[in-house]
């Protein structure tokens, strides 16, 4: 014990797991052992408790599934889903573009300031909790949108629903995939985002049918009955906090493959490496460029020319690439440093930007939406492995927490910044300039982003 309190004197007080046992073995495995009981006493569902023992397979894939289906509904307030609202509401209202956009911003403001919280949390308890409140509130809150009858009421719904997309969700979701998947965490995230994806393509076309028949309030209605229906049994009754509560274990890498050493970096070790503030860098400058072209790009095609429900099929052809490219992603082999592929994404971003300025025939959009989709597709899969790659699954709520407030406050600003722009000259050409720019920077920094060294 004199020991360990030497070592924390000397390092300010944050001494690593594995210094610890080195330093003093016995007193580390008790507390090990005492955190691990404790844990232990968190029973899981029943259903769970009855299926796993049963199944030929790894109850893993059960919770991907759940995990999975969690993530189509979680896309009931994107940006994506909001840009098909942007048109009608402001027409009905008679709100500026960048009035719509502030909600969107404001949520994130809110998910900044409970991440770190909400991380912390996750790591002891686990997200079942989490995600069933997740799906429950949002659904109900982008239900009630369909009778707002001013833009104050429009701001307390869906900056509550953003907030929620943004952190609650984010973090139940990918804290639940890397505790259940270690050897093949990057297909699972990567199938994890391929469902929400998919949600991009749905959503808007549900929302946008609505439309057709009841306007703008019938859609906002149609978008909360799908986030219901689809995303709350199943984390209710099947999602187990991690394997070990089962007395199961992380999945493991096939016969004859050597597993590699897992990294056990905590919160503030993390938060020593260069790595961390140039994963933190690349966030910052690609999330602004993610929501702020995701928002307005209905508003921008029809602007130049394209009918509403062209634009809606333009979304839907993005959001379809999107989920190519974060579904491909998951067969991308181990081995090959994650910061080459997400250079490539911020690049494929650039190039959408780039190729949006002009567009003025549907072939072109498709082109390029398609092209950022490829882009946005990558973003949403690599990043999660990245911060579980880079730094382990022990404390992975706590760090992502902390990078999560620095991401939705990217996202914040993307949509004003974007929609400002539009209101003081005009069209949407010197946002996506603007955006293409940050995504070239991008490109520079995740070159840089080296995973930190792990001692075998």
């Amino acid at each position: 014990m004199r020991r360990v309190r030497e070592a924390e004197q000397e390092s300010g007080g944050d001494v690593s797991k594995d210094h610890a046992a080195i330093l003093a073995p016995g007193l580390w495995a008790r507390k090990t052992c005492r955190r691990n009981r404790k844990g232990n006493r968190l029973k899981p569902p029943l259903l769970p408790r009855l299926l796993a023992p049963r199944l030929p397979f790894y109850y893993g894939w059960v919770v991907l599934g759940c995990l999975s289906l969690a993530g189509f509904a979680r896309q009931g307030p994107a940006v994506a889903v909001l840009s098909v609202f942007v048109v009608p509401m402001t027409e009905a209202f008679n709100w500026s573009r960048a009035s719509i956009a502030g909600a969107v911003s404001l949520g994130g403001l809110l998910a900044a300031f409970v991440s770190p919280m909400l991380g912390s949390m996750l790591d002891r308890r686990g997200p079942r909790l989490i995600l069933c409140l997740a799906v429950l509130s949002m659904g109900l809150a982008t239900m009630a949108l369909s009778v707002a009858p001013s833009l104050i009421v429009f701001y307390v719904l869906f900056v509550f629903a953003r907030m929620v997309w943004a952190s609650p969700f984010d973090l139940g979701l990918y804290a639940a995939v890397n505790n259940w998947f270690v050897a093949r965490r990057t297909f699972a995230t990567a199938f994890t985002t391929l469902f929400q994806m998919l949600g991009l393509v749905v959503i808007p076309i549900i929302a946008q049918l609505a439309m057709l028949g009841g306007g703008w309030r019938a859609g906002w209605l149609a978008v909360g009955t799908t986030v219901l229906a689809v995303g709350f049994l199943p984390i209710f009754l099947f999602l187990v906090r991690r394997p070990e509560d089962l007395g199961l274990v992380p999945d493991q890498p096939k016969a004859g493959a050597k597993a590699a050493v897992e990294p056990r970096f905590s919160r503030a070790e993390a938060m020593r490496t260069r790595a961390f503030w140039l994963l933190s860098l690349y966030t910052t400058l690609v999330y602004p460029v993610q929501a702020g072209v995701s928002l307005h790009q209905a508003a921008h095609l029809i602007e130049r020319g394209l009918t509403p429900i062209a634009a809606a099929t333009v979304i839907s052809v993005f959001s379809a690439m999107s989920a190519v490219s974060g579904f491909g992603l998951g067969f991308l082999p181990r081995r090959l440093p994650l910061r080459y592929a997400m250079a490539a994404a911020a690049a494929l971003m650039t190039v959408g930007c780039f190729s949006l300025i002009g567009v003025s025939t549907v072939h072109g959009a498709y082109v390029a939406a398609g092209l950022f989709g490829l882009g946005i597709g990558g973003l949403m899969t690599l990043l999660p492995v990245a911060w579980a790659d880079y730094f382990g699954r022990e404390s992975f709520g706590a760090i992502r927490g902390v990078v999560l407030s620095v991401q939705t406050l990217a996202q914040a600003v993307g949509p004003v910044m974007s929609g400002a722009l539009r209101d003081w000259s005009g069209s949407y050409v010197w946002s996506l300039s603007l955006f293409a720019s940050l995504g070239g920077l991008a490109v520079l920094v995740a070159l840089l982003a080296q995973r930190p060294r792990v001692a075998a």
